[in-house]
């Protein structure tokens, strides 16, 4: 499956399963991507001079197997490349 920065993908499996987004990171080492708010974790941050510091939340990546393509533009394109 041909995955990019920025293509919407529909998760398939895990505990946001039925949910949609936008791919923000690839790590094509370890098959995972990041989805724009899903897969949301807590994490401590310790202040700083410039940062405030607390809990937040923010995305973690996901396997790319449990991601599927839906993005219209590439569907499209693929489909009229198989004729």
């Amino acid at each position: 499956m041909e995955l990019k920065k920025g293509i919407q993908v529909k998760i398939i499996a895990g505990k946001d399963k039925g949910k949609t987004g936008e791919i923000l990171e690839i790590n094509r080492k370890l098959s995972t991507v990041k989805i724009k708010s899903i897969n949301m974790i807590k994490k401590h941050l310790k202040p700083t001079k410039e940062n405030k510091g607390g809990i937040i939340s923010k995305e973690s990546f996901i396997h790319q197997s449990n991601v599927k393509n839906i993005d219209q533009k590439k569907t499209i394109k693929q489909k009229a490349g198989n004729k």
